[in-house]
């Protein structure tokens, strides 16, 4: 669930995120600030996930703790481009600046980067399906610790298969709602996700 504001060009927006599992066992709570231009967007987001105390290896408790080195938070800088009408392609790059990012064994923050390529293969005004490939690394390395952020180790972490129908619920209202298929082959694992959105001004 999000809510967020924007100007009139939708040049800037900002707002708040907030997810869960089925389960109730897995929440996340995010404020996030976008800046876009010509196709370019530039985005930071402070994401504080919340899991069991006795489940998580980071601070659960302290939701306004901004303190580096015992944060439960993060925060990423994402800059992406989206190609629009020439190539239906986005490209992403995403590092993660401040907070919990760090070696089990050092306190450096290890500036895991994600990067990721987006396509709409087919779209038109009542359907669209996306597809879309990512793969994570670090920026700070440290000998004998290939770990990032997303997983054990550099790789492909997110194989994605998005479908999104516009349903028109009256000749003034429609709702977009999306079911997005994830895949990390790097940490053999998979997630579904159902969405709408309700609304849009």
């Amino acid at each position: 669930t999000s809510l967020a504001v924007h100007d009139k060009g939708n040049h800037v927006r900002a707002g708040i995120w907030g997810g869960t599992n089925t389960s109730g066992s897995y929440k996340e709570f995010n404020y996030f600030a976008e800046f876009a231009y010509a196709g370019f967007k530039l985005a930071f987001w402070d994401t504080m996930n919340f899991s069991p105390a006795n489940a998580a290896d980071y601070n659960v408790n302290e939701f306004f703790n901004y303190s580096a080195h015992s944060t439960g938070r993060f925060l990423d800088c994402i800059l992406s481009y989206d190609f629009n009408k020439r190539i239906p392609l986005t490209l992403a790059w995403s590092t993660i600046i401040f907070g919990r990012d760090r070696y089990a064994t050092d306190p450096a923050n290890r500036y895991s980067t994600f990067v990721y390529a987006e396509y709409t293969v087919a779209k038109n005004d009542k359907w669209s399906v996306d597809l879309g490939l990512g793969g994570t690394f670090v920026l700070n390395h440290r000998e004998g610790d290939s770990s990032t952020f997303y997983s054990d180790r550099p790789g492909i972490i997110h194989a994605q298969l998005k479908v999104t129908h516009n349903l028109h619920i009256t000749q003034a209202y429609t709702l977009p709602v999306h079911l997005t298929a994830v895949w990390n082959p790097r940490m053999d694992r998979a997630y579904l996700q159902i969405g709408a959105t309700l609304f849009s001004f």
